[in-house]
């Protein structure tokens, strides 16, 4: 057995995109103890950092030692116990996951579906809420990952609100790339993952509870299913102060990346990070579109992180990403549950999202489908994206 050396990849798919060089250094730097009272004080940071890029004041935000479908599990075990019920939105592969874990909480999931590729429909929500006012939450994901379409959060936290039951908003792939306002929109518990728009390592997942449902964690009859994600264990260390209760070995140099991810948010700002992302979405989907392809999503409910384009008619959409991967090093997506083979998902997330991804991007899949013989337009991708970019 040799050391590892992984291949140099452009990582363009859904996740994990590339890592700031900034983000590998930094978690590189020597290791600490958990409880250090330097380490404290990076905690600290991280916690008032994550507030900023969630755009909320909860004191109950951080980062869990683990990726972002424990998130997931996360929210769902703390906030329902068995015999609750909640309401779950589910237009995606993403969804489903949702309605799984509610179910493993011993609830009873209510489903209100649309198809895959469109957004939630908020009316299809507010009849859910009238038809089971005994719900105790309602779930939903902003930014779906499977098919690349965005939901009207601030509606639907909205409806939340007026029926009384909390809401709870999966924003792994919509946290540092398109607007994110958990205060403003009144969402009462939120999820991310490190390893999409803020571009660091795989394997964290930062939550943030509004003081509504932490006070709902406080009030549960029975104890919490997992003790890992119990969140009443978990803020006694990553409560305020300089002691800490001891819960888990917590990831320390994975910490020193997320904390530069969040630095490097920061210094550029949530709106010019939200703008670049628009930006070159944009140029991205001209290209597309001049080399005849088409998105799945309509254009008003597109995430510019995630671009679901569909697979031309006769094309082996696998051959397509095997060839972009061996002969440009370029890593996109595959489609997921019901548009497995139908699309391939291109990310521009975060450290990812620039010029030079997108016109790598465009020219190389318009090489490897041209020697598929697949029916498209050569020669105009670029010049489109050079267009869109002019008029910045």
């Amino acid at each position: 057995m040799q050391s590892f050396h992984p291949p140099q990849r452009t990582l363009m798919g859904p996740g994990p995109s590339d890592v700031n060089p900034r983000i590998l250094q930094a978690m590189s730097r020597p290791t600490i103890g958990h409880l250090d009272p330097s380490f404290i004080q990076l905690m600290d940071e991280i916690k008032s950092l994550l507030q900023f890029a969630f755009k909320t004041t909860n004191a109950l935000t951080l980062p869990l030692s683990a990726p972002g479908s424990a998130g997931m599990e996360a929210v769902f075990v703390n906030l329902l116990e068995p015999g609750d019920k909640a309401i779950v939105c589910q237009n995606g592969v993403f969804g489903g996951r949702m309605k799984d874990n509610v179910e493993r909480c011993g609830a009873t999931a209510i489903l209100v579906q649309d198809a895959w590729g469109a957004p939630v429909n908020p009316n299809k929500v507010e009849a859910a809420l009238r038809e089971h006012p005994d719900a105790r939450l309602l779930a939903f994901v902003h930014a779906e990952t499977s098919t690349g379409v965005r939901s009207d959060a601030q509606s639907l936290a909205a409806l939340a609100a007026r029926h009384g039951v909390l809401c709870v908003m999966d924003a792994v792939t919509s946290l540092g790339g398109m607007e994110v306002e958990i205060d403003l929109w009144g969402v009462d518990a939120v999820y991310s993952g490190s390893q999409k728009c803020l571009s660091c390592a795989p394997g964290l997942s930062p939550v943030s509870f509004s003081p509504r449902a932490a006070e709902r964690i406080r009030a549960r009859r029975t104890k919490v299913q997992s003790w890992f994600l119990d969140m009443n264990l978990i803020m006694d260390y990553w409560g305020s102060g300089t002691r800490r209760s001891y819960h888990h070995t917590a990831p320390v140099n994975a910490l020193y990346g997320l904390h530069e991810a969040l630095c490097i948010l920061a210094e550029e700002g949530l709106g010019a990070a939200w703008e670049r992302h628009r930006l070159h979405h944009e140029a991205l989907v001209s290209g597309l579109e001049a080399m005849g392809l088409a998105l799945h999503v309509a254009p008003d409910w597109r995430l510019p992180q995630l671009n679901a384009v569909m697979v031309p008619e006769g094309v082996d959409e696998a051959m397509i990403r095997a060839s972009l991967l061996r002969d440009h090093g370029l890593e996109i997506g595959a489609g997921l549950g019901a548009m497995a083979g139908k699309i391939w998902r291109i990310g521009l997330m975060g450290h990812a999202c620039n010029r030079r991804n997108v016109l790598l991007c465009l020219a190389a899949l318009e090489d490897s489908l041209a020697s598929a013989g697949a029916a498209i337009q050569t020669g105009l991708a670029l010049s489109a994206a050079h267009a869109r970019y002019a008029q910045s």
